[in-house]
């Protein structure tokens, strides 16, 4: 079967194909009892790694354990060689990922012949190649990669199609997640979509909500987070996320266990206490949709506002953005599913629906300029740049190399401004050293250690970036005098 899997923070969800019908897929817990997810937990159980149910049964025990890692996937430093610590053994996290990848393929209910996976729509490159690392690594043949939001989209023209019309085609997608937030601005004609623009925040999410309600339940029971230790502040946090997900509209009160160690009441909070405290997490959601979505008057070609993900549950979210959106917001019928279920339309080869997606990151590099005195950017692909359905795009340029050894400093980022300078979320993503002057090309010097000289008639040089359609990027570097030529992407430098 061919299926559709997004990696959540706190849950995993797979959707399959189906003859036209993409049925959200049920995981047995240890009990045989089914559920529409697969905790995304992973436990320590003495030498052994637990996953899913099991890893939360371990967590419930005082296992160690980890919850919320696709927020390390998406930490700014994260790269493939990141460990992480639990239980006192240091873990890569790509090795992490692929053992709860592993345990998620043995407890799908179907076998998972070819699989459409996501990552959020602001995913830098690190967190893409290591989600596809992992999913190669655990068995899976990954058949295309999708933006968060873009598979969202897929989902709200298949569920609700007839509100698209040649005046209002276009999808704003609001979608709130565990750890991360993403708005899309898609265009869509029929099956074909297109994405506008995204905006998005890689550390914003359910998670954020839970540590608001913990913070209030602490003030309330006259308590200081340093007055419990690691564990229990998980725990706090974990009661803290069950209570919010119990509430509804009508709710008026909410009430939050403190950990069994404190041997206290439950806290009881008033509900509007606690949104008054969240709505800055919201309104932050608002000001990163604006310049997607602007004003829904009649002119507004913006058929709804999407609201997906677990996080858009909060009744607090939908208040808010009905109060800014009005009748045009649109929750989805299975908001934590909805892109597990657009991954399955994407995998569905009889489906008709296509994509054309954007990099949603810039990339350049900053270089040495002046012989080394000074530094100037260069900018390579821009955020908006439109990633290719198949095959790669390719940039290229040549030059003749100014200087004895070229030092690129290649980085990914949110914005840049008026003078062409990156701005906002900026991420690095390699540091190369590439030397033009010949007779370092063939030493075994250390290259750090090398000044940067200005040298007449250098070799002619070619550049070569290559972005594929999971928004990867690699770096190619020739001397073309020499012949001398190295390539460099997140997992290889060769």
């Amino acid at each position: 079967m061919r299926i559709g899997i997004d990696i959540g923070t706190t849950r995993t969800i797979a959707a399959g194909v189906d003859r036209g019908n993409y049925p959200v897929l049920s995981f047995l817990d240890p009990d045989g009892d089914a559920h529409d997810h697969f905790p995304s937990v992973i436990a320590l159980v003495g030498d052994r790694l637990v996953h899913g149910f099991s890893a939360e049964r371990a967590a419930r025990a005082g296992a160690p354990h980890l919850r919320s890692f696709k927020r390390l996937l998406g930490d700014p430093a994260a790269h493939p060689g990141t460990t992480v610590e639990l239980g006192g053994r240091s873990l890569l996290l790509l090795d992490l990922l692929t053992e709860f990848l592993i345990a998620v393929r043995a407890a799908l209910p179907v076998t998972a012949e070819q699989v459409a996976v996501s990552v959020p729509a602001h995913a830098h490159s690190a967190q893409r190649i290591m989600t596809l690392e992992a999913f190669r690594r655990a068995g899976f043949e990954v058949i295309a990669m999708v933006n968060e939001p873009s598979a969202a989209g897929f989902e709200y023209t298949h569920r609700q199609g007839r509100s698209l019309t040649a005046r209002r085609s276009r999808i704003a997608v609001y979608d709130l997640g565990g750890g991360t937030f993403d708005g899309s601005l898609l265009e869509a004609d029929g099956t074909s979509h297109a994405v506008l623009d995204t905006r998005g925040e890689n550390r914003l999410g359910g998670d954020d909500f839970d540590q608001v309600l913990a913070d209030l339940a602490l003030e309330k029971a006259g308590l200081r987070a340093e007055d419990l230790g690691a564990d229990a502040l998980a725990a706090l946090r974990e009661q803290s996320r069950t209570a919010k997900e119990s509430l509804v509209p009508q709710s008026r009160r909410v009430m939050v266990e403190l950990p069994e160690e404190l041997d206290r009441e439950p806290v009881v909070l008033a509900v509007e206490d606690f949104y008054a405290a969240a709505a800055p997490l919201v309104t932050r959601t608002l000001e990163l949709m604006e310049p997607l979505v602007g004003e829904l008057d009649q002119d507004s070609a913006i058929a709804g506002v999407y609201l997906v993900g677990g996080g858009s549950g909060l009744p607090l979210v939908g208040r808010m953005l009905r109060e800014r959106y009005g009748r045009r917001v649109h929750r989805s019928a299975h908001p934590a599913a909805s892109t597990a279920i657009g991954l399955a339309i994407a995998a569905d080869p009889d489906s008709g629906f296509t994509m054309s997606d954007r990099l949603s990151r810039g990339f350049g590099v900053f270089r040495e300029s002046r012989a080394g005195e000074g530094v100037a950017f260069d900018p390579i692909f821009t955020r908006d740049a439109a990633l290719p359905e198949e095959g790669r795009s390719i940039v290229t340029r040549r030059y003749r190399a100014a200087h004895n050894l070229g030092w690129f400093r290649f980085v990914e980022h949110a914005a840049v401004d008026a003078a062409g300078e990156p701005r906002g979320d900026l991420i690095p993503y390699a540091e190369v050293l590439f030397p033009f002057d010949p007779a370092l090309q063939t030493s075994a010097a250390d290259l750090t250690a090398v000044p940067v000289e200005r040298r007449a008639d250098g070799p002619e040089i070619e550049e070569s970036y290559t972005v594929d359609p999971a928004g990867i990027v690699t770096v190619h570097l020739t001397d073309l005098s020499t012949g001398f030529s190295r390539s460099y992407g997140l997992l290889r430098r060769s």
